[in-house]
């Protein structure tokens, strides 16, 4: 691919709501790619995201007051714009706006009532989220035109990046205030897509029957749908993450992506050679810990590490699927090893389990009978057992973990920062103590699980409905079975039942393979995440920028097209 140099960034900004703000996945996401960026656009790419931290700081940002010092005086005093500048802690330690927008709350009637005169942006039905998330676009589109004013960037080619409907106010914003900047909005899962999945109606199937503004409408989902689709028809590009998103994007935002922008992974950081041998060991060792004072008796060293985990999408992420597979598991009786599966699922919880804590530390003793009666499954202590479709669903089946049972299942249900208060250990450190991982996915436009796994040398299953797993089953999942490292399941609206019993026999199968079978796939697994590294991937994005910028030269040689707009 050629990138023409009169279309590339002199400077970028990007904008979302994870900027140093540890969400979902949109955080790896940007986190990941700012090291590659940061490489080629040294200190001239801005990734502005919210300022709404309090006494506790972001831990992955770190303040830095010498940077750009009066422009942030010229914001503050003449815009009433408080901005914090630094460094986001990630490699590349690329240079980041935090910016307030309390204060802009006041006025938020006006700033609705200009978008819907300027693009018909629907903000009525507002509620939530979505008036938190348009105040700080505003704000983050007020920081960029300011910057690119006070430095007098008028003649250097400026892109402004803006990610999810949560930006889309920005990027009208400045399609509006300042046209010679030009924006690419980037849609990660559109909202409503994301809302039907969720409402178990058949997404896949009706795709082409669905209307977006009737949908949104249906569901409540108007002005989240509606600030997405306008900042998505009126960006000088348009990008999405994956061919399936791709598809859900032309059909209800009406405009077809002008890029796909599939997501890499920063590897820099993963342990190699005896350092991975190492963190391995350390990961199984805290996973065996935590599982043995959960079910409250020994399990075998060599028992099979399995897990699933993202956000608590139950439908969407295969939740259902995944425990269900378990279930028929456990039926096996060709199954030689001890299963220990982990649902690691951030949930609403008071905390850590303190019975469990005081066993980890050794100050209270596991007791199996106590341990049985109780079917001790959770690590952390729920706000509302009774309506969580994780608990119910594994209650519901019979799971006790008693030490009879071959399968066994440990809901996690909290953020594995290193601080959860039972593990301690971050997510990534955790990982490379897993023998499988298991993402079921129905709603999945991308899919960083299945890929930080592999990245970490574990073998996984994921679907043919998740972004990832179209990429894999056309670059590199060529065999039947996990042979290769990777199973991509086929999965449709109807389908799940099925999903379920190939799961249960992939996981028997690797409980029976041999140590030389097992090293051979991990090996498979590294290799196919090396191919999906942001070093291959990063074109995508100079390629989305060379077109940004050419459309906004196309846009602006014809400036009746603004009023027409």
């Amino acid at each position: 691919m050629h990138i023409d140099a009169r279309r590339t960034p002199d400077y970028l900004f990007e904008a979302s709501w994870e900027v140093c703000n540890k969400v979902g996945g949109i955080y790896t996401v940007l986190s990941t790619r700012a090291n590659i960026l940061q490489k080629i656009y040294k200190d001239r790419i801005f990734f502005i995201g919210p300022d709404v931290w309090g006494e506790h700081e972001s831990p992955w940002f770190r303040e830095d007051n010498s940077l750009f010092p009066s422009w942030r005086g010229f914001a503050l005093h003449n815009l009433h714009l408080s901005i914090r500048t630094g460094r986001w802690n990630v490699p590349g330690e690329p240079i980041v706006f935090l910016v307030k927008f309390d204060s802009f709350f006041e006025k938020r009637d006006d700033i609705y009532a200009q978008m819907w005169m300027d693009y018909g942006v629907d903000s009525l039905s507002a509620y939530g989220d979505y008036h938190e998330a348009t105040m700080f676009a505003y704000a983050a589109g007020l920081t960029i035109e300011s910057f690119y004013r006070f430095h007098h960037l008028e003649a250097e080619n400026v892109i402004a990046h803006f990610n999810e409907w949560m930006t889309g106010a920005a990027a009208l914003y400045i399609r509006k205030h300042v046209p010679k900047i030009a924006t690419l909005f980037t849609t990660h899962a559109t909202s409503i897509g994301r809302s039907i999945a969720g409402n178990n109606l058949p997404l896949y199937d009706c795709l082409q029957e669905y209307n977006g503004d009737q949908m949104a409408c249906l569901l409540n989902m108007t002005a989240k749908h509606s600030i997405e689709k306008k900042a998505a028809q009126h960006a000088d590009c348009f990008t999405t993450v994956s061919d399936v998103t791709a598809a859900e994007c032309a059909q209800l935002l009406q405009r077809q992506p002008d890029v796909v922008t599939p997501n890499g992974f920063e590897k820099e950081f993963i342990p190699k050679g005896a350092d991975y041998s190492r963190a391995r060991k350390k990961a199984r060792k805290a996973l065996l810990d935590v599982a043995e004072k959960t079910v409250g008796h020994a399990i075998r060293p060599n028992a099979l590490l399995i897990a699933t985990s993202g956000r608590y999408e139950y439908k969407n992420k295969g939740i259902d699927v995944f425990i269900d597979a378990l279930n028929l598991l456990r039926e096996m009786p060709q199954l030689t090893k001890e299963v220990i599966a982990f649902i690691m699922v951030p949930g609403w919880i008071k905390g850590p389990r303190k019975d469990l804590q005081a066993r980890l530390c050794g100050d209270e003793p596991a007791q199996t009978g106590d341990a049985s009666s109780q079917c001790p499954f959770i690590t952390h202590e729920p706000v509302d057992p009774q309506h969580d479709k994780i608990i119910n669903r594994i209650s519901r089946l019979g799971f006790c973990n008693t030490a009879e049972e071959k399968v066994k299942i440990i809901f996690v249900p909290s953020y594995l920062n290193g601080d959860d208060g039972i593990f301690n250990l971050p997510y990534y450190d955790l990982l490379a103590g897993l023998d499988m991982s298991v993402f079921p996915s129905y709603y999945e436009p991308w899919g960083y699980t299945p890929h930080e796994s592999l990245a970490f040398s574990v073998p996984t299953i994921t679907t043919t409905l998740a972004g990832f797993g179209v990429w894999a089953k056309k670059e590199s999942d060529k065999k039947e079975g996990i042979s290769d490292g990777i199973e991509v399941i086929h999965r449709n609206d109807e389908n799940a039942a099925e999903v379920a019993e190939e799961i249960a026999a992939l996981i028997c199968g690797l409980s029976l393979k041999s140590d030389e079978q097992v090293k051979i796939l991990k090996q498979s697994a590294a290799a196919l995440a090396d191919m999906a590294d942001w070093t291959h991937f990063i074109r995508h994005y100079q390629e989305a920028y060379s077109k940004a910028l050419h459309n906004s030269f196309v846009r602006l040689s014809h400036p009746y097209k603004l009023k027409a707009d």
